[in-house]
């Protein structure tokens, strides 16, 4: 999860600007790197691998000026290296940036028509680019900057400074959040308050669309249609819980809206958005040989089994089995010669994947691990892994974890069914093309929250709950109950919408809320049906779906949701978030421990 961090300051900001992105080394990065402003130009250090690499060029080659940017990056396509660590820059604009750029080949192609040389392989480059030649226009910097966010497709955070004005920075946020530190006669930016907790306590938090004209004196935040506005400034302890939250009430609701940046992050390691292509990292055995896939989880992650294996069956033609880990190696089965057996985990710890795994390379398996901590137990011991770039997740509910763990997933079927010959490249450009949406979606999907919070004030008065769903809406049903029980405490259950009628429609009543997750896809119909009989017997249905769904169904439900409309593929990824929200405002309405819900612990070290 990268990093950015940005100063306006009264002396040298350099060593300031590494300290700052010290305290962001926890998201991961595998390269980074300072611009400064100096003498009417601008001046970058930049190093693959860790900060130490960085420190020791600066130490050779030290750099000056006062107001300055810097990032931490995770490798996108392309390899980590230089050529692609940020800032990336023009003569004139120097760029930090987390997220996607959606239309960044289109710009690309733009601006190299217009005879514009780009210098790395990323997507931020065009930034830089497009706003250079909006100042070579004649624009101002601020004028530019709008001209060049209105052009930009995507979810994303961006810190800027120009060549020769040494006292402005401009920060813009939609989708990855922002926060402005404010000094006396400095001001600050950062990925999150605690790159900034030793220089200031006062922060401003961007919302979604904000974009912010710094400079020492001051910030004047704009909304995202140009209207200058006023974002509150939050007095906040310089270090401990309170700046971990970023000044959200709880960390689940913090990384909650972390995940259009995360899932964004997790994209960048496997996805080149110029060929729309999936690249897996080196593995020492051919993932699409496996005569069969055996995904084994707990949890939370176990449901992003369950949606896999309808992705790699029917995309990549191979054969699954989900099994949940603490029953797994009980059976003491046989694993087929030439199998192999993914394992996820958050942690990378958990004990009962542990012991799955230990026995599948008993098994002679090929092993591959998909987790947020790549350093953990169940990394060291896989053949492979795959880590999701969530950054910490402190919350115990998972949440940015399990839709991370669900992009990794998607991104492995893709490669493995394009290996296997079972999804041809304008399929796989197509479906990647709809997964690098996803950040954007995501974000649009967080604006609903409020009438989420609406919602969750019936549900709060339920004993039972009902979820519903078909294909991978199924496991996203079983993800929803599972998050509403474990931090609410309100009892409910995940079933397959087909499964009704086989024992679970005696439950339904007038006090009993079915929340049904239906996108329009092919099986809506059969979804439908199901809501009419559940409707029929005086169950209030929660109905989330796009407006295809919404307009064909949703004016007979107690309550809709309208998300964004995708591709089938990506749903199950933006139909977590939702349920995720209506869990955790259930959760504060009932006043429970939202962040440490009774009996539970965030990894589960013991069996």
């Amino acid at each position: 999860m990268c990093g950015i961090i940005g100063i306006i300051g009264k002396d040298a900001v350099a060593e300031k600007l590494l300290a700052a992105l010290r305290r962001l080394e926890y998201r991961g990065y595998d390269s980074a790197g300072i611009a400064t402003l100096v003498d009417g130009g601008i001046e970058r250090r930049r190093a693959e691998g860790k900060l130490d690499n960085l420190e020791k060029r600066l130490a050779r080659e030290p750099i000056a000026g006062r107001t300055g940017i810097g990032h931490t990056r995770w490798a996108t396509h392309g390899v980590p290296n230089e050529k692609n660590a940020h800032p990336h820059a023009t003569d004139r604009v120097a760029v930090v940036h987390n997220g996607i750029i959606e239309n960044f080949q289109d710009l690309s192609e733009e601006l190299v028509a217009a005879g514009r040389r780009l210098a790395s392989d990323t997507d931020t480059e065009v930034v830089a680019h497009l706003i250079t030649r909006y100042l070579e226009e004649g624009d101002e910097p601020a004028r530019a900057t709008k001209r060049a966010l209105a052009r930009l497709e995507g979810a994303f955070a961006l810190g800027i400074v120009f060549a020769g004005r040494d006292d402005l920075m401009i920060a813009a946020r939609r989708g990855s959040p922002l926060a402005i530190g404010i000094g006396a006669g400095e001001m600050y930016l950062g990925s999150d308050a605690l790159a900034l907790a030793p220089l200031t306590n006062k922060i401003l938090y961007l919302e979604d669309g904000d974009w912010a004209v710094m400079t020492s004196k001051g910030v004047t935040v704009y909304d995202a249609e140009g209207r200058e506005i006023r974002r509150k400034v939050r007095k906040t302890a310089v270090s401990g819980a309170a700046v971990g939250k970023g000044g959200y009430r709880h960390f689940m609701l913090k990384e909650i809206y972390e995940q259009p940046q995360v899932i964004g992050d997790t994209l960048h390691s496997f996805v080149n958005p110029a060929t729309r292509a999936v690249t897996l990292p080196e593995f020492p055995f051919d993932p699409a040989k496996a005569t069969r896939i055996t995904l084994i989880a707990c949890g939370t992650s176990f449901y992003a089994c369950l949606v896999a294996k309808y992705w790699l069956e029917r995309l990549a033609r191979v054969p699954v089995e989900v099994d949940i880990a603490s029953e797994f190696r009980y059976r003491g089965a046989d694993m087929p010669e030439g199998g192999l057996a993914v394992f996820i985990s958050q942690s990378g710890e958990t004990a009962d994947t542990l012991a799955a795994l230990r026995y599948a390379n008993k098994q002679r398996q090929h092993t591959l691990s998909i987790v947020n901590v790549p350093e953990s137990t169940i990394a060291r011991e896989s053949e492979a892994v795959l880590p999701t770039n969530a950054g910490p997740e402190v919350g115990v509910a998972s949440t940015k974890a399990f839709t991370t763990q669900l992009t990794v997933l998607a991104c492995l079927t893709l490669a493995i069914g394009r290996a296997r010959g079972a999804i041809t490249p304008d399929a796989e450009a197509r479906l990647v093309g709809a997964l690098t949406e996803v950040p954007a979606r995501a974000a649009e999907v967080l604006n609903h929250d409020e009438r989420l919070r609406e919602i969750a004030e019936e549900v709060a008065k339920a004993r039972d709950v009902l979820y519903l769903g078909r294909g991978t809406s199924y496991a996203i049903a079983m993800e929803g109950a599972l998050k509403l029980k474990e931090i609410s405490y309100i009892h409910a259950e995940g079933y397959a919408a087909g499964e009704m009628k086989h024992g679970p429609i005696a439950l339904i009543d007038e006090g009993v809320p079915v929340i049904v997750i239906a996108p329009s896809d092919e099986l809506f119909a059969k979804t439908a049906s199901n809501i009419a009989e559940v409707m029929a017997r005086g169950g209030r249905v929660i109905f989330l779906s796009d407006a295809k769904g919404v307009q064909r169904l949703g004016w007979q439900a107690a309550a809709t949701v309208q998300l964004p409309e995708v591709d089938p593929f990506v749903a199950p990824i933006l139909y977590a978030i939702p349920v995720q929200l209506l869990a955790y405002h259930t959760a504060v309405i009932k006043g429970t421990d939202v962040d440490r819900p009774r009996n539970l612990a965030k990894s589960v070290t013991v069996e």
